[in-house]
């Protein structure tokens, strides 16, 4: 990766501008960064902005090259980041890696208990079948598939009766309880079970791992909800986080889209009927051309 180094203004002068791909303006090549793995070029500033705001919103662990049209879809190496964020920022983006890399290795699994959440071993089988799991830092019993407490010769509750919420600590004898705080601050996503913590914000969440959006209180699934009537009724009825009139202007904003995009149909699908036997009569002759074997 090139680095800007100080040069004289006059030598700055006679080197050739080179033009950034994200903010489409010309900088001198001291002011440019080349991703290694596909030598693509921004200004520094640019992919700056865009590494922090990738490590800010979790979106990805392997940051990749900001050019969509990347021939070699290159990724920014570690050294890369490390030597264009802070320090704070690079530690989130490490946290980011880690967490992933035990999501997706089968022998490694989180702790549920929302005071421990380390990691967990597992013993190495053919079948993925349920087994005990002990943590070695709170001496938690839980099931690796559930993640509920341990239950020797009885099957995994369904996905529905499972315990979505990670609140589990533990007591004074060897059983756990789980806390009935709705607004815990740390929950699972109930559809892929990725640990999320809400600091702020509305109760309309988006797990990061999977996109899937649900309400941040009891659960339910808000893919189909674009206009949030969820909150209007039921036990997280005007829990959303937001006033009435933001709400309102959301929906008013979603209706208006759908209704422009219907409008914008209904007149151009005259047009279409009235162009369509044009089109047909220019590729009918256009075919007709393309068989004729002597042209004129």
């Amino acid at each position: 990766m090139t680095t800007a180094r100080y040069r004289p203004t006059w030598d700055l002068a006679l080197d050739p501008l080179v033009s950034c791909k994200l903010c489409l303006g010309e900088f001198p090549l001291e002011q440019m960064t080349t991703i290694t793995q596909c030598q693509c070029v921004f200004c520094t500033l640019c992919l700056k902005q865009y590494v922090e705001l990738l490590i800010k919103e979790g979106l990805e662990t392997a940051i990749s090259c900001p050019d969509s049209a990347c021939p070699k879809r290159g990724h920014l190496l570690e050294n890369e980041i490390e030597c264009m964020v802070a320090s704070e920022v690079m530690q989130r983006h490490k946290k980011l890696q880690f967490e992933r890399e035990v999501l997706l290795d089968p022998c490694l699994t989180w702790c549920p208990s929302s005071s421990c959440q380390a990691v967990c071993q597992l013993k190495e089988t053919e079948v993925a079948l349920p087994q005990l799991v002990q943590c070695a830092v709170c001496t938690l019993e839980f099931c690796s598939a559930c993640k509920a407490n341990w239950h020797p010769g009885q099957a995994c509750p369904p996905p529905e009766n499972n315990l979505p919420i990670t609140a589990f600590l533990p007591g004074e004898t060897s059983s756990f309880y789980k806390s009935d705080d709705d607004d815990g601050p740390i929950k699972r996503c109930p559809k892929c079970k990725v640990y999320i913590e809400r600091d702020e914000g509305c109760a309309q969440m988006m797990c990061k791992n999977c996109k899937h959006a649900f309400c941040w209180y009891c659960l339910e699934s808000l893919d189909d909800d674009f206009l949030l009537i969820h909150f209007d009724k039921g036990p997280c009825q005007n829990k959303l986080g937001h006033s009435r009139s933001s709400v309102i202007w959301h929906r008013t904003q979603v209706v208006g889209i759908f209704a422009g995009f219907g409008l914008l149909l209904l007149v151009a699908s005259p047009f279409l009927l009235l162009a369509t036997p044009f089109i047909l009569c220019c590729k009918c002759k256009c075919s007709k051309g393309d068989d004729d074997p002597f042209p004129t």
